[in-house]
């Protein structure tokens, strides 16, 4: 469910969203995995499909996020040094976050995902502080 989820997302983006901002659409999938967290423990198993799907959408969206709200913001000139500055730190943490993940699953069982929440709040955080240029 979730490829199809990331498809729908990007032709969702390519489609309606595309009249919007970057920072936008953006603002919008960052916000999905913490809402979907919420839902997953607020309803329990049955709400496993409406997680999928809203975390499916988010990564699908922030896949084309990842090449459009830099150049949006910063523009074109340094476009190629600006994304790879901006995305060593993401890959590095894309890299430990399967062992961090785990770790906090033994630790914290279910509330585990509390943690991926709350990284999904500070990012939508981190994006309502960007301005549009």
């Amino acid at each position: 469910m979730i490829g199809p989820a990331q498809v729908a997302a990007r032709v969702l983006e390519f489609g309606l969203l595309r009249r919007v901002h970057p920072l936008i659409s953006t603002r919008i999938a960052a916000t999905a995995h913490p809402v979907a967290a919420v839902v997953l423990v607020g309803f329990g198993a049955p709400a496993a499909y409406a997680f999928t799907l809203l975390h499916g959408a988010e990564n699908g969206i922030l896949t084309i996020a990842k090449g459009t709200l830099p150049l949006a913001l910063f523009g074109p000139a340094g476009y190629g040094r600006r994304i790879g500055w901006l995305n060593a730190p993401a890959r590095i943490l894309q890299a430990a976050a399967p062992l961090i993940f785990g770790a906090a699953l033994t630790a914290w069982g279910l509330h585990a995902i509390w943690l991926t929440a709350a990284v999904g709040l500070l990012a939508t955080i981190a994006l309502l502080v960007l301005r549009r240029t």
